[in-house]
């Protein structure tokens, strides 16, 4: 069976802290559309981790969408 996985970073507007006036709790969360990075370094520490944790079959291979795919033995229970 084959997992992929990419781990995205969404960053706090910042910007907005600037001053006397924190902005309001609703204020603080930016929508995800054009805010989020790619994030090559978790994203391989994760699927390390997966991998070991599920005897993958190989390291992981990068795909043409900026994800690592891990091969792992499917266990039937």
């Amino acid at each position: 069976m084959k997992i992929a996985l990419a781990c995205w970073v969404v960053n706090m507007d910042t910007a907005r802290y600037f001053g006397d006036n924190p902005p309001a709790r609703e204020e603080m969360c930016l929508p995800p559309e054009g805010t989020a990075e790619w994030d090559e370094e978790l994203t391989g520490r994760v699927i390390g981790h997966l991998a070991v944790r599920m005897n993958a079959l190989a390291t992981a291979l990068p795909t043409t969408d900026e994800h690592l795919t891990i091969t792992v033995p499917l266990v039937l229970t």
